[in-house]
């Protein structure tokens, strides 16, 4: 049925009843209406309506998120895991050094084999987390909680392999990378991207606790604009100086990484520089979504480098090469790279009347 609403449009009401009285199947029925939709466009020369955008976050179900807030929790068991694995994911430079920190964040994990042994799968699920009145744990498959957190997107990490660069070269290499994504074509440019996010993940997970809360909310906005439709190449110049410079930020020693603010502000400076170049380049693709999630992430970025007391130049000025001296940025107690806390186990349901004990 083709309901006239305006002069500018219809809407078509559609209904599950079949008069054979058999069940529709609606199983991807989404894609499929877009698919449709693209025809009638082209047969009757329509104005296209947005592509469908599978990059988006999947956001808790109303269940999800009313059990979370039944057992006073602030994120959902989808949202915890979804941090939790892509930081893993981004630090990660192996398949076992991934399912590895998976486990020592607290994750109970469970992998998926194929008939030869090989590790072709795995699901995730929060200690404490359970279904069917507790008799089995909620396990979450790669896919489920992103579009490129299931096995073979993780793997695309890890592959060619990248050595470190050195720190102080780092910062030179994001600055680099950043004018070449500006240049990148559709393919090329959605691989860098995709690196760009990972290493604003690991910016994140080893910066000082001043800025660190800022950085990790850039990284959580920047999340969909790292994810593009279509093809993408792994192998861009600008890809692999994005992962050289987060192999830099995992490996150095913390002295080094948070030593004090202009050490900071140089590492901002080039990641906003980065950031607004993925702006420029989702915009020139026409990619919505994506700008809109980059434009956000760089203006946390900008406030994270206020906190350092200095704030970043605009995209069109270039930074001095003296950096001003500011207020110290401490680092945190002990070394190593800083890890995200294990997350904890789901609290017990509490009892809706608890009366007293029994005697």
């Amino acid at each position: 049925m083709a309901v006239r609403h305006a002069d500018d449009h219809i809407h078509l009401v559609a209904t599950l009843a079949r008069q054979d009285g058999r069940h529709p199947r609606i199983c991807g029925d989404i894609p499929r209406m877009h698919t449709a939709a693209r025809a009638f466009e082209t047969a009757w020369d329509l104005t296209p309506m947005s592509l469908l955008d599978r990059t988006a976050r999947r956001a808790p179900v109303t269940g999800e998120r009313e059990k979370a807030a039944r057992r006073g929790l602030t994120e959902s068991a989808r949202e915890s895991l979804q941090r939790t694995v892509r930081e893993a994911a981004a630090r990660a430079a192996t398949a076992t050094d991934f399912l590895t920190r998976l486990r020592d964040a607290g994750l109970r994990v469970r992998e998926h084999h194929d008939e030869n042994g090989a590790l072709d799968g795995y699901a995730v699920a929060l200690p404490g987390d359970r279904a069917d009145h507790g008799s089995r744990p909620v396990w979450f498959s790669g896919r489920t909680l992103a579009y490129d957190l299931s096995l073979p997107r993780i793997r695309e990490r890890f592959h060619p392999t990248v050595a470190p660069a050195d720190l102080a070269r780092a910062h030179t290499r994001i600055r680099e990378a950043a004018t070449l994504l500006t240049r990148a074509g559709r393919a090329e440019g959605a691989g860098d991207v995709a690196a760009l996010g990972d290493l604003l993940v690991v910016a994140a997970a080893t910066a000082p606790t001043v800025v660190r809360n800022q950085i990790r909310a850039a990284a959580a906005a920047f999340e969909q604009a790292s994810r593009t439709p279509g093809t993408r190449t792994l192998h861009g110049t600008a890809r692999a100086h994005f992962k050289a410079s987060a192999r830099a930020l995992e490996h150095a020693p913390r002295t080094a990484r948070g030593g004090g603010a202009p050490a900071v502000l140089t590492l901002l400076i080039a990641l906003v520089e980065a950031v607004e170049a993925a702006t420029a380049w989702h915009r020139a693709q026409h990619h919505d979504a994506q700008n809109r999630a980059a434009a956000q992430a760089a203006a946390l970025l900008r406030e994270a480098a206020a906190l350092t007391g200095t704030p970043p130049p605009t995209r069109n000025s270039r930074p001095s090469r003296a950096v001003p001296r500011t207020v110290r940025v401490t680092p945190a107690a002990g070394r190593g790279p800083v890890v995200a806390p294990p997350v904890t186990a789901v609290p017990p349901r509490p009892h809706p009347n608890p009366g007293p004990h029994p005697q």
